[in-house]
């Protein structure tokens, strides 16, 4: 059984930056592509970022493209988004998923194994 554990959230400053992590468990890390989501308040889940097992394919949502990083650890069994220049509108809930495929991930309808229980980023203006 997988666990993705997230952590890393708080409250910052818009322009500032924050990295959030989330520690997988329970199976090959490196059988799986990872990603990250976000639900804004009233707003239906998105696609954030995803990266492939080996780390050679990234992908990212157009909001987001230039600010957010996302990397993997496969020795520490962990993702990490790295973002930047923060924007109040990436106030959001974060959640960590893992999947066949990025491609799949990103879709409209995602293909994900497991998610993780989310953690919460606030940009203040």
């Amino acid at each position: 059984q997988m666990q993705l554990v997230e952590s890393g959230g708080g409250l910052v400053q818009a322009g500032g930056s924050l990295r959030i992590s989330c520690e997988f468990s329970g199976r090959a890390f490196v059988s799986y592509a990872m990603g990250w989501f976000r639900r804004a308040p009233g707003k239906e889940r998105e696609f954030v970022a995803g990266i492939s097992r080996g780390s050679e394919n990234t992908h990212y949502a157009n909001s987001v493209k230039g600010r957010f990083t996302i990397a993997r650890d496969n020795a520490k069994s962990t993702v990490y988004l790295q973002m930047n220049n923060l924007k109040p509108e990436d106030t959001a809930i974060y959640y960590c998923a893992c999947g066949p495929q990025v491609a799949a991930m990103a879709r409209d309808r995602p293909v994900i194994n497991a998610w993780g229980q989310g953690t919460h980023v606030t940009v203040s203006p």
